[in-house]
């Protein structure tokens, strides 16, 4: 009978080019490899590569074997990760999705972490522009800034964020004030294209909880937050950004923010979970780490009133 420790042995010699690649790869002599495949295909009682040539040719039946051998290989690793889960045990791969700035900033630290405090587990970083569009069932966590997606998808909130309207103090004292939103369409503004959203489109809600919205024609756009950011640092135009990205800006007076008595749709940090992956030990134990890494909010400005200023 074929056992696991032969499927995981053939699946190496088929991600191989040659015999002497896979003993490499198991750390073991060429010799061991050719004996144990020869054993290998005694047991099945027909031959499962082509060794005629220079690479390693899988014959039809060895295919066969290859294909079965990777839905079984999945199967056992989710029954043992399932096991894992009932014990509270961490491990198999997690798998995590993020925006690029966010993700490089707050994301991969915690990763990183995760990867270290647990040794039974091994960890992948996606970074995407619109991560929110990536297969949710391919991933343990999908962090996403803004509204979350699909309704079926588990969503839990991670850490509140605003979306702020700014612009450098030097933009702003030579341009025309700015009383209410009506005057943006009369001044430069710098849009980010994501999400599929319609970005000339900037929504308010007011002190008195009115709304109102403004058609702007952006001077320029970029479908990069960090592209948008340095544009408004050069004093081209005005821009809508995370709190995250720009309160250092804001408290160091490089920006300054417009409006504040206005409010834009909030950016909330969000974790986007499949079913399944919602109860794995894995995932379980990287959001806690991750809220705990958000606490108290890395952009939370200390001194109060320093953004209605």
């Amino acid at each position: 009978m074929i056992t696991s420790d032969d499927l995981a042995f053939f699946s190496v010699l088929t991600e191989s080019k040659s015999l002497a690649e896979s003993a490499r790869k198991l750390n073991v002599t060429p010799p061991a490899v050719t004996q144990r495949l020869r054993a290998l295909e005694e047991k099945v009682g027909v031959r499962l590569i082509d060794r005629s040539g220079r690479r390693l040719l899988l014959t039809e039946e060895g295919s066969l074997v290859a294909s079965q051998s990777v839905i079984v290989s999945e199967a056992i690793d989710s029954l043992v990760e399932a096991l894992a889960d009932r014990r509270g045990v961490v491990r198999g791969h997690l798998r995590v999705a993020a925006p690029h700035g966010f993700g490089r900033v707050h994301v991969a630290p915690v990763v990183e972490a995760f990867a270290r405090e647990h040794d039974g587990a091994t960890a992948t970083l996606q970074l995407s522009d619109h991560p929110a569009a990536l297969l949710l069932e391919s991933y343990d966590v999908v962090v996403h800034i803004g509204e979350p997606g699909h309704l079926d998808q588990v969503v839990t909130t991670l850490a509140a964020n605003r979306r702020i309207l700014c612009a450098t103090p030097q933009y702003l004292d030579s341009a025309l004030p700015i009383l209410s939103p009506a005057d943006l369409a009369k001044h430069r503004c710098l849009a980010i294209r994501e999400n599929e959203e319609d970005v000339t489109l900037w929504r308010f809600t007011g002190p008195a909880q009115e709304s109102v919205t403004v058609r702007v024609g952006p001077v320029m756009s970029s479908n990069d937050g960090a592209v948008i950011r340095e544009w408004a640092l050069a004093h081209q135009g005005i821009m809508i950004r995370s709190e995250w990205n720009v309160a250092d800006d804001l408290v160091a007076g490089r920006l300054r923010q417009l409006l504040p008595e206005w409010r834009l749709p909030s950016a909330d940090v969000v974790a986007m979970l499949g079913s399944r992956h919602g109860r794995s030990a894995r995932t379980t134990a990287f959001l806690s780490m991750l809220r705990q890494s958000l606490k108290p909010l890395p952009w939370q400005i200390i001194a109060s009133g320093q953004l209605d200023q």
